[in-house]
């Protein structure tokens, strides 16, 4: 199974969006500072998506990613 997983950042208007099988040692690592983008922390996990297929985890992290998955991410995830 894999996560599509979108993080809100301490202190920050914007956001972080990955992929991974694990979302428990994934957050661990964002929360140690193990990830560069996230070393300043982050608030709390605001969504997530689950895939059985990681070619289609990783489509919609990149639309997500884009201008027009951010506005879906406006219009549709609470807590961002």
């Amino acid at each position: 199974m894999f996560i599509v997983y979108i993080l809100k950042l301490k202190g920050k208007k914007s956001s972080y969006i990955g992929v991974t099988e694990n979302i428990e040692r994934r957050l661990e690592e964002h929360k140690t500072g193990k990830v560069k983008s996230t070393k300043g922390g982050f608030e709390k996990l605001i969504y997530t998506e689950e895939y059985t297929n990681k070619k289609e985890a990783w489509k919609r992290e990149k639309f997500l990613k884009s201008g027009k998955g951010r506005e879906w991410i406006k219009q549709n995830v609470k807590g961002r």
